[in-house]
């Protein structure tokens, strides 16, 4: 179990969208400090939270982020990208660019501050997924997201007798810019944030937030066709 009030905790992606309702609940929550990050931390707008610049794809940016933040107990892995790739018909570089995003930006930022977590007394991850990553309708989103997703359960594995425990957050539609063009239900990104720090209190392995990752995730051990209908076709 994980206590967040007076938990000095790291959002990566903060500045908008689940990580802005993140820090906004971090707070509520009683929080001692936020650090918020975006590329440009003049997004960060909640005015008790720290702004840090932060491309998690570049390791010297992580390693200068990570130099600022040497009290954090709690890592939130929030920032990712959809490109939208098609595996057939895209660049490979859009395919890559995914995959750099979602899978290899929150591995160097666990790799960044998990010895920080260790030296002060052990703490949480927060890896955040999507529904997408058990069903594969996103091309290489889908897939980056179901790697993201091997490596929570991987990393959850290996920090147990370091005393840092990993949570993995699954949603589907949120209501944010990235679903703006989306015609479909959302969830409000601030339900989604109360239940994921609900689950890193509570030390949940894995949050499902809404319906659709529920019914997905169930639907992982029937067959395919479950799934995926068209296969029926």
């Amino acid at each position: 179990m994980t206590v967040l009030k007076g938990a000095n905790v790291f959002v990566t992606g903060g500045s908008r969208g689940i990580g802005k309702a993140l820090v906004e609940e971090l707070y509520v929550r009683g929080a001692g400090k936020v650090y918020a990050t975006a590329r440009d931390p003049r997004g960060v707008t909640h005015p008790d939270a720290v702004p840090v610049a932060l491309e998690v794809t570049d390791p010297a940016s992580v390693a200068a982020a990570a130099a600022q933040a040497q009290d954090v107990t709690v890592l939130i892995n929030n920032a990712g990208a959809s490109v939208g790739a098609s595996f057939l018909d895209s660049p490979i570089d859009d395919i890559r660019r995914e995959f750099e995003a979602n899978f290899y930006g929150p591995l160097l930022v666990a790799r960044a501050f998990v010895p920080v977590i260790e030296r002060n007394g052990g703490g949480h991850v927060l890896n955040v997924h999507s529904v997408l990553s058990w069903l594969a309708l996103g091309g290489s989103y889908s897939a980056s997201k179901a790697a993201l997703w091997s490596q929570t359960n991987s990393l959850r594995l290996e920090l147990q007798s370091r005393g840092i425990a990993v949570t993995g957050l699954h949603v589907g539609y949120v209501d944010t810019d990235l679903a703006a063009g989306v015609e479909a239900p959302k969830s409000d990104p601030r339900d989604v944030a109360s239940l994921a720090l609900d689950g890193v209190e509570t030390g949940a392995y894995e949050v499902l937030a809404d319906d659709i990752s529920r019914q997905v995730k169930a639907g992982l051990a029937g067959d395919l066709a479950g799934l995926y209908p068209q296969l029926t076709k």
